[in-house]
């Protein structure tokens, strides 16, 4: 889809996934590394348990697709060998402190004077002005900024951080669609613009609308582990079965209620309630809940009913029906069954890189997304090092052998 395109990343650990899926698309990303290697490098956990940059599966994950350059951007001649790729790209994507690469001279504006075309994305933890933008921040930071972090954990004490992080994940996803859009009206106006993209505004996205309950007046959602608060009813969206756990919309409504109602049916033909519970309305069940109509008592009932019935069965029994019946109801997979998953083996999702670093082919995750005109997803592993510096000096800018080795020389590559 981008092949046509040239990606300039200057991002650390904090951005490397907006890249990856520019990369994902097709776009030539070059990453661009200080030249002891990006501190992304350094983050665990590493292939084989050795600690070592070029065995960081972080970096293989993120950086996959791309090709790398090494550059001191603190030297001038580091800078201008860098305007002189910004001369040919189209995007380029950072993830400093606000302020860093004005700092260093490469603001929007001088790469916009640059090559007016291009278009800089900037992710940051607050956006690149306004009273926080220079706090202190971290993913746990983002994620009770953003709001996600309140709705985890159990009710009677504090809420408790999510295992990987994942606030910039969030923020770099919103941040190659951005990049797309501004690329949108570049294809009209013929001219770039630097996107802003907030890690704290993305992660708000992630509620789901819930932070907006107090704006609008609406009742607050509170965290109830392996389900949500809403008001007087405490939703469950977490259901043992027979092997781990599943998760079942279990929800009312116009839009979701057939699904309860389709759910109860097939419990009542198995035994597992009475015709009673099979035909309550699920459409208006939640107001009748609201309305007292229903009695709270009685939903806590009808929930014990369905964990029992998928208490009784495995997590492969329980998603065939759900794919059988028209149900919302899926497994909480292991990694191990993840990888062995049936949907992702029929859509050949796996792919298998060569990796010198181990001397063995590496499993990758595939494309987000199949398009039958045009593929997607990468057989490119993550680069080492300054993997393709000479290979881009050389081919883009014309630079000879004996230069190149004097910018190695004075620590600019």
């Amino acid at each position: 889809m981008l092949g046509s395109y040239r990606v300039l990343d200057l991002t650390d650990h904090r951005g490397l996934l907006c890249g990856q899926m520019l990369a994902d698309l097709g776009a030539d990303v070059i990453q661009v590394e200080p030249p002891d290697g990006s501190a992304a490098r350094r983050l665990g956990p590493f292939a084989g348990d050795v600690r070592h940059p070029e065995r960081s599966l972080f970096w293989w994950s993120y950086a996959r697709g791309k090709r790398g350059l090494t550059l001191d951007l603190a030297q001038p001649r580091g800078r201008d060998l860098l305007l002189r790729l910004v001369s040919r790209a189209d995007f380029v994507i950072e993830s400093g402190r606000p302020g860093d690469l004005a700092a260093l001279g490469l603001a929007h504006d001088t790469l916009a004077a640059t090559n007016p075309r291009v278009v800089t994305v900037s992710i940051s933890a607050f956006g690149q002005d306004g009273p926080k933008a220079s706090w202190a921040e971290s993913d746990i930071m983002l994620l009770a900024a953003g709001g996600p972090l309140f709705l985890q954990g159990d009710d009677d004490r504090a809420p408790v951080r999510l295992p990987v992080p994942q606030a910039y994940l969030h923020a770099s996803a919103e941040a190659a669609v951005a990049a797309l859009v501004a690329h949108h009206e570049r294809e009209r106006s013929g001219r770039g613009q630097h996107v802003d993209v907030s890690a704290q505004q993305a992660i708000a996205l992630a509620t789901q609308s819930y932070i907006l309950c107090e704006a609008v007046g609406a009742p607050q959602v509170r965290r109830s582990a392996g389900g949500l608060k809403h008001g007087a009813l405490t939703l469950r969206m977490l259901f043992p079965a027979k092997d781990g756990f599943v998760a079942v919309t279990f929800l009312f409504g116009s839009a979701i209620g057939q699904f309860s109602r389709r759910l109860m049916h097939w419990i009542h033909a198995e035994g597992g309630c009475d015709l009673a519970t099979r035909d309550k309305d699920w459409l208006a069940y939640t107001e009748l809940l609201v309305s007292g109509r229903e009695p709270l008592a009685e939903f806590e009932r009808v929930k014990e009913v369905v964990a029992e019935f998928t208490r009784a069965r495995t997590k492969a029994e329980l998603l065939a029906a759900a794919v059988e019946r028209d149900l919302l109801i899926a497994p909480v997979a292991t990694i191990d069954e993840l990888v062995a998953s049936q949907q992702l083996h029929a859509r050949d999702y796996w792919r298998t890189i060569p990796h010198p670093a181990l001397g063995r082919d590496v499993r990758y995750p595939g494309p987000f997304a199949k398009f039958g005109r045009t593929p997607i997803g990468s057989t490119r592993r993550a680069p080492a090092v300054g993997e393709h510096t000479r290979e881009l000096l050389q081919g883009e800018l014309g630079l000879d052998d004996r230069t190149i080795a004097q910018l190695a020389r004075d620590g600019v590559v």
